[in-house]
């Protein structure tokens, strides 16, 4: 069996129909109020390369059903259609895909950070190391 698109063709295909942001225009938007960063990979690339500060989480697996208000599993951060929300990855594979989703669902405010957190740190942006956390058993002094 093979393919009929690959992912070079799928992600070219995504960047052709979304708009997309430099990392130096994203630094320059950094902190506005009108602007949320939306971090699509994995928890554990966080914890190893760091994120964007006050980015908001959302794992790739998870986007459109925290975008989607008839989700049970809706986030309110995505309720306010006035801001312009800025997905990325490491290096824009995942976000391109993802801003064509969430493009497709009719968000019109969505941008797409090219060569994504790669490029912002390059560029110098601010980056915050995000902390693993624990386990349970970890955080429980024990006394005697």
């Amino acid at each position: 069996m093979s393919i009929k698109i690959g992912i070079k063709d799928l992600v070219n295909e995504a960047t052709s129909n979304i708009s997309t942001i430099s990392a130096k225009d994203a630094i320059a938007r950094y902190g506005s109020a009108s602007t949320v960063f939306v971090d699509v990979r994995d928890v554990r690339e966080l914890y190893r390369e760091g994120m964007i500060p006050n980015a908001f989480h959302s794992p790739r697996g998870m986007l459109e059903f925290w975008v989607d208000p008839s989700s049970p599993y809706h986030k309110d951060i995505f309720s306010d259609m006035e801001k312009v929300f800025v997905l990325y990855c490491q290096s824009s594979w995942r976000s391109a895909l993802a801003t064509f989703t969430l493009k497709k669902m009719g968000m019109t405010n969505v941008k797409h950070l090219s060569g994504g957190l790669n490029a912002w740190k390059k560029l110098g942006g601010p980056i915050e190391k995000k902390e693993e956390k624990t386990s349970l058993n970890d955080s429980i002094e024990t006394t005697s």
